[in-house]
């Protein structure tokens, strides 16, 4: 669900995760739930690397 949605808008925000897709797969709860605190730290290298 991340990759189709940075293919049209390049980047990812943290509160993206709580619209559609990603809130119908519990969205900033689940991520929260499988990284915990590193859960900015992924979703920051993640917008670094797309925008190289």
């Amino acid at each position: 669900m991340i990759k189709d949605h940075v293919v049209s808008s390049y980047h990812i925000e943290i509160d993206d995760l709580d619209y559609t897709p990603f809130d119908a797969k519990s969205g900033k709860g689940k991520m929260h739930q499988l990284f915990g605190n590193q859960m900015n730290e992924i979703i920051n290298e993640l917008n670094e690397v797309l925008a190289a």
